[in-house]
This record gives structure tokens, C-alpha cells and sequence, in this order.
């Protein structure tokens, strides 16, 4: 075999194998608590500014808890649902008054739902189109302000 063959074969597996290796495993953002810290604080700063009490929980895409604050004064069940709330946005990739919505309209069945917090004030986190996880507020005065404080945490990062 010459070694003008032989380099090209050489090239053709590297070109193989990376072809392979690139179907079989996808490069992705994610969300960091760094990053997660930076949503939850953008969140406190949008509640502390229309003087709201608020738990706060972001999660990362697979709805895995990253960061939990409760502000002073917010009811302690408001913890485990903004923690739901936020873990319904990540999974399902939309806010949750979507569902909320949607349950409000007869599908009651998804109320049965494992894991599920219909209730709005869940917000996806975007980056470049994606999902990297989602911001859960509760304890706000009604459910648009824990949804208007969870947009402002999850703007914290575009």
C-alpha cells in the first residue's frame, strides 16, 4: 500500500470514529449553581421590590433541586411547592399556569399526575432555545406575582 492510501485511510477512520463518537453523545448547556444562584437572586430582588414574601427553588433541566430560598416571613409550605413548581416547568418544558389553565378548562385527569404541581408560578429557564432547568415561586401575594417574580429570576440569565 502507497502512503498516499495509507494517509487516506488513516483519514477516513479519524473521520469515522468522530462521526460515530458524535452520534452517541450530544453536547448541551446546563445550567450551574452559580447560574441557578444568579436566577434565585434576581427572583428575591423582583419580590423584595414589590415587598412579596417568596420561596424560591430553581432545578436544573432534569428537575433535580440546584438552589432553595425562603424569604423571611413566607409561609413554610411555600418551600415544597415551589420546589414542585419548578420541577413541572423543567419536566414538562412550559410554565405551569399553562396547566393550571388547562385543568381549570375540564381535564381534571391530569391532576393524577406523579410528581405534578399544576399551580401557576413555574417557569422554564431558556438558553439559545433550550431548557437548562426552571425557577418556582411561591408565597407571593397571589399567583401572578409568584409567576411574575419567577420570570424575573429566570430573565436573570438570557
Amino acid at each position: 500500500m502507497t502512503s498516499l492510501a495509507r494517509g487516506f485511510l488513516a483519514t477516513a477512520v479519524v473521520v469515522w470514529a468522530t462521526a460515530a463518537r458524535s452520534a452517541e453523545v450530544a453536547d448541551k448547556k446546563a445550567l450551574t449553581l452559580d447560574g441557578a444562584k444568579k436566577v434565585a437572586a434576581a427572583a428575591a430582588a423582583e419580590a423584595a421590590r414589590n415587598n412579596e414574601g417568596a420561596a424560591i427553588a430553581v432545578v436544573d433541566d432534569g428537575g433535580n433541586l440546584m438552589y432553595l430560598e425562603r424569604i423571611d416571613g413566607t409561609f413554610a409550605a411555600g418551600a415544597r411547592i415551589s420546589i414542585g413548581k419548578a420541577r413541572t416547568a423543567a419536566l414538562f418544558k412550559k410554565p405551569t399556569a399553562a396547566f393550571e389553565d388547562i385543568i381549570k378548562n375540564g381535564r381534571t385527569a391530569m391532576v393524577a399526575l406523579e410528581d405534578f404541581t399544576p399551580l401557576q408560578g413555574g417557569v422554564p429557564i431558556e438558553l439559545d432555545g433550550k431548557v437548562v432547568g426552571a425557577i418556582g415561586v411561591s408565597g407571593a401575594a397571589n399567583q401572578q406575582q409568584d409567576e411574575a417574580v419567577a420570570k424575573a429570576g429566570a430573565a436573570a440569565l438570557k
